[in-house]
């Protein structure tokens, strides 16, 4: 083959929601931190180049992510990864810790001890503990111990066509726009999947214009990343979905998002340290979400959250870049993608 460039993916999933890991041929990405391959990744257009190579057509697809495996620069971590979606590197996620867990695990990357084996997992966010339960060679759950999560701010008004709507901006690991979806007219519902993205990405691009944001400690992590709706079911369960730039839904509960809403719930008396609650994605299925401790981050009060949720193998490929393919930077339409495809940068 004259293939310019290779690189081997492990098909994973975590409750519905892809995570690929990249688990061979990945290049070396410049930054001594993890936080400073991130910048890089979506700073520099060689970072945006790879990027594109995965998640773009005609090699990747608008569902799910894509985990670069990286060397660690903590000592204390087994592995270091970055995410990759269409529109930029992030820094952290429950869904893709779980799926890259599940990679090293069941690749024998890191070796499998049952009945659990901890996996310390080194993201731009810091580091995330995972507890896997195994058995007879098979990851069957993660636990993880997720980055202290913190409130932005509560009530925060915004004025928008559905009227004046009132949103949590809170960071699990990156920062989120929670939002009640009752306020629009709408219900967790896969129905209604098409109208919450919409309405998301309305929502995330104007919430950024009125309300920048960026981690008090890691420079590398700012804006929102997604606007998450959330509800509650009838028997208590939390209900979310997290809107996904160019405009799709998580499959998942969304590590991250419960990470964030925790955090909203601690700072109104509705969660306590010991407390363990389910949140139900919009497919129906489920995370645990504990909180386990209270830190702090900066001058702010911030709680550690728990994250348990399950991964699923599914398959195994090789991505390869033919050099004189012309469409190698890849593309998005908006017929598949969604109305923002145009607008993918790099």
């Amino acid at each position: 083959m004259r293939w310019k460039r290779t690189m081997q993916l492990l098909d994973v999933h975590a409750e519905g929601e892809i995570g690929k890991v990249a688990i061979g041929g990945v290049p070396k990405i410049p930054g001594h931190t993890t936080a400073d391959k991130l910048a890089w990744l979506n700073s520099d257009p060689k970072g945006q180049e790879l990027r594109r190579f995965l998640c773009l057509e005609p090699r990747g697809n608008p569902i799910g992510s894509v985990n670069l495996l990286l060397p660690p620069s903590d000592p204390q971590a087994d592995a270091a990864f970055i995410i990759l979606q269409p529109d930029q590197a992030h820094a952290s996620s429950g869904s893709n810790s779980i799926c890259v867990t599940t990679a090293l695990l069941e690749a024998g990357i890191v070796e499998m001890q049952e009945p659990e084996t901890i996996v310390t997992l080194e993201t731009a966010a810091g580091l995330v503990r995972a507890k896997a339960t195994c058995r007879d060679g098979r990851c069957e759950r993660v636990e993880l111990t997720m980055v202290p999560s913190f409130v932005h701010e509560l009530d925060v008004a915004l004025e928008t066509r559905w009227g004046r709507i009132l949103m949590d901006i809170a960071y699990g690991g990156v920062f989120y726009a929670l939002v009640d979806v009752r306020q629009l007219g709408l219900t967790i519902e896969k129905k209604n999947a098409a109208a919450l993205v919409a309405a998301g990405m309305e929502l995330k691009s104007a919430v950024n214009q009125a309300f920048p944001v960026v981690h008090p400690e890691i420079p590398a992590v700012s804006g929102i990343a997604y606007v998450m709706f959330r509800d509650t079911d009838p028997d208590g369960t939390i209900r979310t979905c997290t809107t996904m730039w160019p405009g799709r839904a998580d499959r998942s509960p969304c590590g991250t998002g419960n990470s964030a809403n925790l955090a909203t719930l601690h700072a109104r008396g509705k969660a306590k340290v010991g407390d363990v609650l389910t949140s139900r994605s919009i497919i129906g299925s489920e995370f645990r979400v504990g909180l386990k401790a209270l830190a702090k981050v900066g001058n702010r009060d911030a709680v550690i959250p728990t994250i348990s949720g399950r991964g699923f193998t599914f398959g195994q490929q090789t991505v390869a870049l033919d050099p004189f393919d012309p469409l190698a930077n890849g593309f998005a339409m908006t017929d598949v993608w969604g109305p923002s495809a145009g607008d993918i940068p790099g």
